[in-house]
């Protein structure tokens, strides 16, 4: 895809993904949401099987939803199929590189991939959604701080996709 092109699919599920987090909650149906709307390859059924990822995994602060969201926009492009489940070509190995890609990012930009540590990187410290959801509101984490997250997701999403010819037009 173009690099023009590119930037401006970028921007524009990153701007999804950040809406969605920022109105809706659920880092990782935010990520996997924009997908489904600008690119429309997701389905109902996968878009719905990413709402247990948010806030690390049933809000327990551990892999972040916005990384487990965008590995499963990554897998719906280059993941086994059922058909093919004993995977005799390795397939599933394409999916856990690209996967590793983007853990590499967001520990390049955030240190980690845990959602516990992004939050002690973007907020200040963690918050137990559980039992501290009204700070953690107070602390801007719907604000900003998590869609900022969740568009960043987004963005190398698309890099990664697009560095692979996996985009539409590539």
């Amino acid at each position: 895809m173009a690099t023009e092109q590119a930037e401006e699919l970028r921007e524009r599920i990153a701007t999804l993904a950040y809406q969605y987090e920022r109105e809706f909650g659920g880092c990782s149906q935010a990520v996997v949401g924009a997908f489904k709307n600008v690119l429309g390859n997701i389905s109902d059924d996968t878009f719905k099987a990413a709402t247990g990822f948010a806030g690390g995994i049933g809000l327990t602060g551990n892999t972040c939803g916005a990384v487990s969201g965008g590995i499963i926009v990554l897998s719906t492009y280059v993941g086994r199929e059922y058909q093919e489940f004993s995977d005799k070509d390795g397939k599933r190995f394409d999916s856990f590189r690209l996967a590793r890609e983007l853990v590499n990012r967001f520990e390049s930009e955030y240190g980690s991939a845990a959602c516990c540590q992004i939050q002690e990187k973007i907020i200040g410290r963690f918050y137990d959604i559980w039992t501290e959801r009204d700070a953690f509101l107070a602390a801007g984490g719907h604000d900003d701080k998590c869609p900022s997250v969740c568009a960043n997701a987004a963005r190398w999403v698309v890099d990664i996709l697009n560095d692979n010819k996996l985009l539409p037009n590539n």
